[in-house]
């Protein structure tokens, strides 16, 4: 037997984890994340200000898991024929032939998806629920680890345009990217002592070489989010946990300051985070705090509040507080 199909879901992710580490610093909860999205087989939403590593966690996470990662720069003048590919008509052959765009990747960094406008958001819409890519009539199938990781500045900032509710209802996370602490900042500082230059962040992990990852005992691959992913399927929610799940969605449309709630997408999101991380922490089975953990960053992008909410200065964070406060643990 290989060494990772020996690895345990705990034992990789801690690994991960320490590695990461090393590029990331301050930013251990949002990395967590980030492997359940993956391991879940969910999209994320990054948001924050420039300059919080971002972009680099994703492309942290595909070097250490060896799967392909492409970026693309979202700019008011992307066309969606820049982002999925096109047909282009080849004079030897006479023929049209279908040049893939960067969407044919494992990891597909939308870098600002809020600078671009909406035609262009929207060629992400069948990519992103059904994974593949429809040109002149014909699908054509994207990778099974297909992952989109997009980042986004806060929507007041200038030249930025706010996602559509469709597509915010299929990312499955949302994490908010803040400056890390004071004492991680400093330790960011240390990292970069002694070096000749900026150089870039991902050269403190070295090359991508199969020996160096095998001297480690792990063997990471990508084989392991495949794995990780079918022994999802083993974990067992009990009912009264699946009640507890849904009493949540529904009462996030219940409220007063919400003008839409969570939707049915999101209960079967916030189910699946919760057992994927239930086996994260070594668990067959999900407890409520799994649904808590996972609460916050599944469903803060699916509610919109009412304006006069946005006016007085609440957050879909408040209002998630609310709702676990109102709703009854199972015990």
């Amino acid at each position: 037997m290989r060494a990772e199909e020996k690895t345990s879901v705990p034992d990789l992710v801690d690994y991960l984890l320490n590695r990461a580490e090393r590029v990331v610093v301050g930013q251990r909860d949002n990395l967590e994340l980030v492997l359940l999205a993956l391991f879940c087989g969910g999209h994320i939403l990054l948001e924050g200000v420039p300059g919080t590593a971002k972009t680099l966690m994703a492309r942290t996470v595909a070097r250490l898991l060896r799967i392909d990662c492409k970026r693309v720069q979202f700019t008011p003048d992307l066309m969606p024929s820049d982002i999925l590919g096109t047909n282009v008509f080849n004079l030897q052959t006479s023929r049209f032939e279908f040049r893939a765009g960067p969407v044919f990747t494992d990891i597909l960094v939308a870098d600002e998806i809020n600078r671009t406008p909406p035609k262009t958001q929207s060629a992400l819409l069948e990519v992103m629920e059904e994974k593949t890519v429809t040109i002149d009539g014909v699908s054509h199938p994207l990778s099974d680890l297909f992952t989109v990781v997009a980042t986004q500045n806060p929507v007041e900032y200038e030249g930025t345009y706010r996602l559509p509710e469709a597509q915010l209802d299929r990312f499955l996370l949302k994490l908010n990217v803040e400056y890390p602490p004071a004492e991680e900042e400093d330790r960011i500082l240390r990292l970069y002592q002694g070096r000749s230059g900026l150089g870039h962040p991902l050269d403190v992990l070295g090359p991508a070489r199969e020996k160096e990852e095998a001297a480690d005992g792990f063997g990471v691959s990508p084989e392991q989010i495949r794995a990780a992913r079918q022994a999802v399927a083993g974990v067992t929610a009990k009912p009264d946990v699946c009640a507890y799940i849904g009493k949540i969605v529904r009462q996030t449309r219940e409220l007063d300051k919400v003008l839409m709630g969570a939707s049915s997408r999101a209960a079967v999101h916030l189910l699946q985070a919760a057992k994927v991380r239930a086996l994260m922490g070594g668990r067959s089975f999900v407890i409520p705090d799994d649904v808590k953990f996972v609460c916050r960053p599944v469903l803060r992008h699916r509610i919109t509040l009412q304006p006069d909410a946005y006016v007085e200065g609440s957050t879909s964070d408040e209002v998630l507080t609310t709702v676990l406060e109102r709703v009854e643990v199972p015990r």
